[in-house]
């Protein structure tokens, strides 16, 4: 079992060689892996052990509890708990999104803010703010992590094996940096199908969809994980002024991502000046793995940023 990890600095790290898996996997076949029936079922003290206890009576979704449920309680909640779930999930669009000034990005934080030991929550909500479609090997994740230390962070992978090796590569970091790399984690799912399960309307703040599945072929358009449907998805978890990224090294799929996003209403392009000022755009293309690999072969990247925008913006 030794030889599955490495010495990387102070920190043990997984190797990735004893984590075989394959470059992809289709979308649409059935898997099985646990999946909450809603947001308010998704056990938050599982990923983020340092900010949330397992307690038979809190609420991951409850904005006047910081806890969060634990298993023990999912058999045990009245109905009247159930009922105030629904009601919750069920509030108007306005009432659950956070509207920041356009064009305002979020900027790094002090990493001494938020430590395992300080008693300090992430996030005044306690909501996870970013997520990673499809977040490989965690390369993006460890370094946003770091940098929006009070921001809550999930990575989305299909892969079993990939997302069993951010798993361990997250509690290694946590294991040599005390305090640090706490706010982040990554879940096994199928976010074109499970999406709403995990996220509440206007939850996410940012949203990643780095170096995606191109699927080539015309007749497997339908598994791209950009489409005009299913951003209508990702629009109901966003909130208003929330940030979408995509970058690709192929052109093509890089000029579907941008042709879906600009005739969906709920999103508009972020003009250049103003990504510019973005502190994570320059992380989309050298944060992951794959960033990695296109730079050392000298390859070209696409990226496209766009905000989310409200109904009567869009109209």
């Amino acid at each position: 079992m030794s030889q599955v990890w490495g010495e990387t600095g102070s920190a043990k790290l997984p190797r990735k060689r004893f984590y075989r898996a394959r470059a992809h996997s289709n979308p649409l076949s059935d898997s099985h892996f646990p999946v909450p029936v809603s947001p308010a079922e998704f056990d938050y003290s599982e990923h983020f052990p340092a900010f949330f206890d397992r307690s038979p009576t809190s609420n991951p979704n409850d904005k006047d509890n910081e806890e969060i449920e634990g298993p023990a309680s999912k058999t045990a909640k009245s109905d009247d708990s159930a009922k105030d779930a629904n009601d919750a999930s069920s509030k108007p669009a306005e009432s659950s999104e956070i509207s920041p000034p356009s064009g305002n990005f979020s900027k790094p934080e002090d990493s001494a803010k938020v430590t395992e030991g300080n008693g300090l929550k992430p996030d005044i909500s306690t909501k996870i703010r970013f997520a990673d479609i499809g977040c490989g090997f965690g390369g993006l994740l460890v370094k946003l992590s770091t940098m929006f230390p009070s921001k809550l962070m999930i990575g989305m992978e299909l892969r079993d094996k990939v997302s069993e090796y951010v798993k361990d590569r997250i509690l290694a970091l946590r294991k040599a940096h005390p305090g640090q790399y706490q706010n982040i984690s990554v879940v096994r799912t199928n976010s074109m199908k499970f999406l709403p399960n995990y996220f509440e309307k206007g939850e996410l703040e940012k949203m990643f969809f780095l170096f995606p599945d191109p699927h080539f072929k015309e007749k497997n358009h339908r598994r791209r994980v950009i489409s005009v449907p299913l951003l209508a998805e990702y629009a109901y978890a966003m909130a208003i002024g929330g940030i979408l990224y995509t970058v690709t090294d192929v052109e093509e799929l890089g000029d579907w991502m941008k042709a879906c996003l600009d005739a969906h209403p709920l999103f508009e392009k972020v003009p250049e000046e103003q990504a510019k000022d973005d502190p994570v755009v320059k992380l989309l293309t050298t944060a992951t793995e794959e960033g990695q690999k296109v730079a050392r072969n000298e390859g070209q990247t696409f990226l496209a940023i766009y905000r989310r925008i409200s109904s009567k913006e869009g109209a």
